[in-house]
C-alpha cells in the first residue's frame, strides 16, 4: 500500500501538469479538486508513514520528477515543481505541529498547503496572478483534499482491524 500511495503521490502532480498544459486556466479547479486534493491527502497519509528525511526527500525528489516528466510543458512545469515543493513543505510543517486526530491535523495542513499552491501556480504558469482562478483553486483543493482525507482516514481504520 505504501508504494502505491507514493506512486500516486507522484502521478496525481504528472496528470495535473499535463491536463493544464493541454487546456489551460480553466482546467486547473477540476485538477485542484481531484488531483491536487488527493496529493494533499496523500501527502499528510505518508507523513504518518515515513521517517522525516524520507517524507522530505519524497517531496523534493518528486518535484524533480514533475519537471523532468513534463519539460516540454514550460513554466508550467516550472510553476508546478515551484508551487508543488513550496505547498508541500508548508503543509508538511503545519501537520507536523498541528495536534489533534489525524483528519484534522490532514485538513488545517491542506488548507495551508493549498493557499501557498493556489497563488504560486497559476501567477508563475501563465505569468499574472489570476485571482478568480487562484481562488477557484483554493476551495477546490480544500474541499477535495477533506474529501480524499476523509476516504484515506477510512482506508488507516481499515488498516488497523
Amino acid at each position: 500500500m505504501l508504494y502505491l500511495a507514493i506512486a500516486a503521490y507522484a502521478a496525481a502532480m504528472i496528470v495535473a501538469n499535463l491536463l493544464t498544459a493541454k487546456f489551460g486556466p480553466a482546467i486547473t479547479p477540476l485538477n485542484a479538486f481531484v488531483l491536487i486534493g488527493l496529493d494533499l491527502a496523500l501527502r499528510d497519509w505518508l507523513h504518518v508513514r515515513l521517517e522525516k528525511m524520507q517524507m522530505g526527500l519524497l517531496i523534493f525528489a518528486t518535484g524533480a520528477l514533475t519537471y523532468a516528466l513534463n519539460p516540454a510543458t514550460g513554466m508550467i512545469a516550472i510553476a508546478s515543481v515551484a508551487a508543488f515543493v513550496a505547498a508541500s513543505v508548508v503543509d508538511w510543517f503545519v501537520f507536523s505541529r498541528t495536534s489533534g486526530s489525524w483528519i484534522k491535523r490532514s485538513n488545517v495542513s491542506n488548507a495551508a498547503g493549498a493557499v501557498v499552491d493556489s497563488l504560486l501556480f497559476p501567477t508563475i504558469a501563465f505569468g499574472a496572478l489570476m485571482p478568480s482562478i487562484v481562488g477557484m483553486q483554493f476551495v477546490a483543493k480544500v474541499v477535495g483534499g477533506a474529501v480524499w482525507s476523509i476516504l484515506l482516514f477510512k482506508m488507516m481504520k481499515d488498516e488497523e482491524t
